[in-house]
C-alpha cells in the first residue's frame, strides 16, 4: 500500500438480537471491492459489527478527478490480503470462527470486484465455508436493517422491516425501489442519464473543488444561499418516477461559461446550495409521485429509506425525513459510515441471503453490470 492511501478501522456497538436455530449467533465476513475502496467486516446475526476496515483509495484517485480503474484493480490486489488480516485480528478470530464467506460479486469495476471475489472464493473453497455473492446495490439495499440512524447522521434510528420504499443513490445508480424482501426489488423509478451523484462530482470539479464531489458541494452548499442562481428542476412536470440530472449538469457548466462575477467564496457556496436544491427537489417530487403510484399505494410501505453514497447528503436526508413525516411513514438511512461502499454492508447482506439458502452451488462469474430487478 502506498503512503498516500488510508486504513480507516470502524467499530460499531450492539443492534438488536436474531441468533440462529442453534442460538449461537452466525458470523459472516464480508469483502468489498468494487470500486476504490477495499473493506472487510465481521458481521453477525445478532447485527453486530465486530471488526470493520475501510482501505480508501481516494487519495490516489483524486489527482485524475476521478477513478481510474486500472489503478483502482492493482491497489485492491496489493491491499485485499492485509485487510481481510486486520479485519480478523480487529475482532479477535481466525477463519475457523467464521461461518459464512461473503463478497461483491458485482456491479462495478470488474478489475477490483474480481480481487474481492476470487479472495473470498478461496477463502471458502480452503475453508468449505459456504459462499454468498452478494449484489453490491442490494448491500446499500439492506444496509439499514443492519444500522439505520436518525436524518443527522446520529442515534439509533427504528428497525427496518420488509416492505420499504426505497431512494438508492450510489456510483451511477439511482434508483426508487419497492423493497419487498431479499432479493425481492421493484423498480419504481429510474435516472434516465446521470445519476445524482455523477451529477455533484462534476459541478465541484467544474468549481475546482475537487473529488469526490458530494460531500464538499454539501458543505458549501450549506453556507450559500440556495436562491441566488437559478437552476432547472427536469422531468417535475411529467407524470412518472424517472430522474435526469444531466439537465442541471449542462445549466451549471452553461451559467459558469456566461459567468462575469468573481468567483470568490460567496459566489460558490451560493452557488453549490443553488446547485444542491435543484437535486433535492428532484429527488423529493420523484418520491412524490412514487407514493402515488398503484404498486405502492397497494403495498402501503411503512418506512421511506435512503442509501448510497448520496445518502451522506445532509439535505437530501433532511428533505426525505420530512417527506416521510407529511406521509405518516418512518424515515432511516444508514449511519454516515456505511453509506459509501463498505464490508460491513457485504457481510449483512452475506447473511441475510446465507438465511434464505441463497449460497453459491457452482462457479460463477463476476459481473459489471447486475441489476437489483435480476436478483
Amino acid at each position: 500500500m502506498t503512503d498516500n492511501n488510508t486504513i480507516i478501522k470502524m467499530d460499531m456497538g450492539t443492534m438488536q438480537s436474531n441468533t440462529h436455530a442453534a442460538g449461537k449467533p452466525v458470523l459472516c465476513l464480508g469483502i468489498e471491492s468494487s470500486c476504490d475502496e477495499t473493506s472487510a467486516a465481521i458481521v453477525d446475526s445478532n447485527r453486530n459489527v465486530l471488526a470493520h476496515i475501510v482501505y480508501s483509495q481516494i487519495p490516489e484517485h483524486q489527482k485524475y478527478g476521478g477513478v481510474v480503474p486500472e489503478l483502482a484493480a492493482r491497489a485492491h490486489i496489493l491491499a485485499i490480503d492485509t485487510v481481510v488480516k486486520q479485519t480478523l485480528d480487529a475482532a479477535g478470530k481466525n477463519i475457523d470462527d467464521i461461518d459464512v464467506i461473503a463478497a461483491t460479486a458485482g456491479p462495478g469495476l470488474i478489475g477490483g470486484v474480481l480481487v474481492g471475489w476470487m479472495a473470498a472464493t478461496g477463502i471458502a473453497q480452503s475453508t468449505g465455508k459456504p459462499l454468498v455473492a452478494v449484489n453490491h446495490l442490494e448491500g446499500h439495499a439492506l444496509v439499514p436493517r443492519l444500522s439505520a440512524t436518525a436524518a443527522n447522521g446520529t442515534g439509533k434510528g427504528a428497525s427496518v422491516d420488509f416492505p420499504y420504499l426505497l431512494m438508492l443513490a450510489s456510483g451511477g445508480h439511482c434508483q426508487i425501489l419497492l423493497v419487498r424482501g431479499v432479493g425481492k426489488y421493484e423498480l419504481i423509478g429510474q435516472t434516465i442519464d446521470d445519476s445524482a451523484g455523477e451529477a455533484f462530482d462534476k459541478v465541484s470539479k467544474m468549481l475546482g473543488l475537487g473529488y469526490p464531489g458530494g460531500p464538499i458541494v454539501d458543505k458549501r452548499a450549506q453556507m450559500g444561499n440556495p436562491k441566488r442562481f437559478h437552476f432547472p428542476r427536469p422531468l417535475c412536470d411529467k407524470p412518472n418516477c424517472d430522474f435526469s440530472f444531466s439537465g442541471i449538469k449542462t445549466a451549471a457548466r452553461i451559467m459558469l461559461d456566461k459567468n462575469t462575477e468573481q468567483v470568490n467564496d460567496e459566489f460558490i457556496n451560493d452557488f453549490c446550495a443553488s446547485f444542491q436544491s435543484a437535486v433535492v427537489d428532484c429527488i423529493i417530487n420523484r418520491l412524490n409521485h412514487a407514493m402515488d403510484t398503484e404498486i405502492v399505494k397497494q403495498v402501503k410501505p411503512k418506512t421511506l429509506v435512503v442509501a448510497g453514497g448520496v445518502a451522506k447528503n445532509s439535505a437530501i436526508r433532511a428533505a426525505m425525513e420530512k417527506l416521510a413525516t407529511t406521509k405518516n411513514m418512518i424515515f432511516a438511512a444508514p449511519p454516515m459510515n456505511l453509506c459509501t461502499d463498505n464490508g460491513a454492508m457485504i457481510a449483512w447482506a452475506g447473511i441475510e441471503n446465507w438465511r434464505i439458502g441463497n449460497i453459491v452451488q457452482e462457479p460463477i462469474a463476476p459481473r459489471p453490470r447486475w441489476p437489483l430487478t435480476e436478483l
